[in-house]
């Protein structure tokens, strides 16, 4: 009977261990160490709609709830890891051809903050100011903001949440409370719960479905690569936008915008970005040019980056950490080449990481470099050939870009190159904004671009052909490109999680999966390799890390060692359990 109770139980467990490794390897995620990957492409869903029409300014999102000079559209940005930026409007904007900006010194700048519930032991006094987008033509519309009031809360503990207020206590006209946590100091071994990636967001349906997913996924901070509100798809008297302005408006005297979509999508944003703080980067839609040559000036005005704090004093590009990441966030509308400012101080940051505090080093800018969709097809070669041997050379981990209306994550590559040291190029533009979905891949018969296509808005015009490899001699590949791993043409975002100083989780999550538990579009662990990629980073000045620790093969190993040995101890002591009855 015993050896009868024995057979039996050795019998169920050695089936629970077989059942079991089968069920891992089905649900395994794949990691950046199983690449380079074969090209996939994943076709655009018929049953779905390219694109939506945007949300009306009187929609319960975007219309105007606070009154006198209460405060609304709150956001958070990171300005250090113990300090937070806090931005709020208050007052009426105004639209019309006479405007008169309101006085910035009317209304205060204050923040009440704590880490109790209704204790706020701390003060916190800012700045304010007001901007203009003014057209002087005939039947065209000017518009002055709100007072933006923008407040710097310092002296905060890590990882800590706390309440706060927000507004003028004199008149008074504070907000309700909100609450954040702060994010982990810089460390190895410490980041950030989930942070968000969107791109090209707007102000449709679609971007509706957009955030409601995100909040969902709760992330400790928000990505945002440019391309925000979408408000120059629309003429100054507001009216219906359109997904092409040149079609729709083609007597435009000037590319006009409807700046009352900057205070919707603020308003949209206020539940997410008032709880988690955004960090901003401008896309090709924020430059909204005026007559006298001033361009960006709502991207400059309404959002606060830590400009100052990372040494390069311009919104355009500036750098932050997270926990044990440090974030460059570049300007691709602004003087990008090897000898100005912008170059200057990236090389400068870069050359100031501290590996060993911040592992992973992520660069994020609106326009991609690597992209085989014929929209925007080789638009920033320029911008590539200028920088992408200083990223190369110390070692950036993960690349972020939107511009392109889809998503496409590329296997490891530098200069076009399958390179296991290359960063991992991500495009998520596909927040869902008025343009629609793009869709056609520029090495699919009839869909490569010509040599006039895809000029850039700022910038000069580098596009080459490919000098080497399987589209030798042609501009566009006939296949998709190898250094392309996955695309897809859905309207998503992305979700960050990283785990460890070498290993980090990258999910996809297409609109569409909102209503379906554990689903998404691409998921895959990024690897880091700094035992394999670290020589060009200690020649290029920087600090390294540790460099202690197993490596990735050795880690593999020890967990393949750990299930066997776990394994047979289950068999022992099933063993000596039986003996005993």
């Amino acid at each position: 009977m015993n050896r009868l109770k024995l057979w039996l139980l050795i019998n169920t467990l050695f089936i629970t261990i077989i059942t079991t490794q089968k069920l891992l390897a089905q649900n395994q995620i794949p990691t950046t160490l199983d690449g380079p990957f074969k090209p996939v492409t994943r076709r655009f869903d018929p049953s779905l709609r390219r694109g939506s029409d945007d949300l009306p300014m009187n929609h319960p999102r975007l219309k105007k709830n606070a009154t006198s000079n209460f405060p609304e559209q709150i956001s958070l940005a990171i300005s250090s890891p113990t300090s937070m930026w806090v931005s709020w409007v208050t007052g009426e904007a105004q639209i019309g051809s006479d405007v008169i900006p309101l006085d910035p010194a009317s209304v205060a700048s204050e923040v009440w903050y704590g880490k109790e519930s209704g204790k706020y032991v701390s003060r916190g006094k800012g700045n304010s100011t007001v901007y203009t987008q003014l057209y002087p033509f005939e039947g065209l519309s000017n518009y002055t903001s709100g007072i933006i009031h923008h407040v710097r809360i310092d002296g905060l503990e890590p990882g800590t949440k706390y309440f706060y207020k927000c507004g003028d206590s004199s008149i008074p006209a504070m907000s309700e409370e909100h609450v954040f946590e702060t994010l982990p100091l810089p460390s190895p071994n410490a980041y950030p719960h989930r942070i968000a990636i969107i791109g090209d967001l707007g102000l449709t349906s679609n971007s509706s479905t957009t955030i409601d997913h995100v909040i969902v996924n709760d992330p400790s901070m928000i990505l945002m690569v440019g391309d925000l509100t979408y408000a120059n798809q629309y003429l100054t008297t507001g009216e219906k936008g359109a997904p092409c302005y040149s079609c729709a408006f083609p007597d435009a005297p000037i590319r006009e915008t409807y700046q009352p979509r900057w205070d919707g999508w603020g308003r949209f944003m206020e539940p997410l970005i008032s709880s988690s703080p955004m960090m901003v980067i401008e896309g090709n839609h924020e430059i909204e040019p005026q007559v006298s040559g001033i361009t960006f000036k709502s991207y400059l005005t309404r959002y606060a980056v830590p400009s100052e704090e990372s040494g390069s004093n311009s919104n355009f590009y500036y750098s932050f950490d997270a926990g044990g990441i440090h974030f460059v966030m570049l300007g691709a509308y602004v003087d990008y080449n090897s000898t100005g400012a912008q170059y200057s101080w990236l090389k400068q940051d870069l050359n100031q990481v501290d590996r060993a505090k911040t592992p992973w080093l992520v660069a994020a800018w609106h326009p991609p470099w690597y992209n085989s969709y014929s929209s925007h097809y080789q638009e920033f070669e320029c911008m590539r050939q200028e920088m992408e041997a200083l990223l190369y050379q110390y070692r950036v981990d993960i690349v972020f870009s939107g511009h392109v209306h889809a998503y496409e994550r590329m296997n490891r590559v530098y200069n076009y190159t399958l390179d296991p040291c290359g960063p991992v190029y991500i495009t998520v533009g596909d927040g869902g904004n008025i343009e629609k979905v793009d869709v056609d891949h520029a090495d699919e018969p009839g869909n490569c671009p010509s040599a006039g296509d895809n000029i850039p808005e700022f910038g000069g015009v580098c596009h080459i052909n490919f000098s080497s490899g399987p589209a030798e001699g042609k501009f566009c590949w006939d296949k998709q490109p190898e250094w392309s791993a996955f695309r897809e043409s859905s309207f998503g975002h992305g979700i960050l999680e990283v785990v460890n100083s070498t290993y980090a989780l990258w999910t996809w999550h297409r609109n569409q999966d909102i209503y379906k538990d554990d689903s998404h579009g691409d998921q895959i662990y990024v690897v880091r390799q700094p035992e394999l990629c670290i020589s060009s980073t200690l020649e290029g000045g920087g600090k390294p890390e540790d460099g202690g620790g197993l490596t990735n093969e050795a880690a593999d190993l020890l967990a393949r060692w750990t299930w066997f040995a776990a394994s047979i101890e289950m068999l022992t002591v099933a063993v000596i359990w039986t003996s005993f009855y």
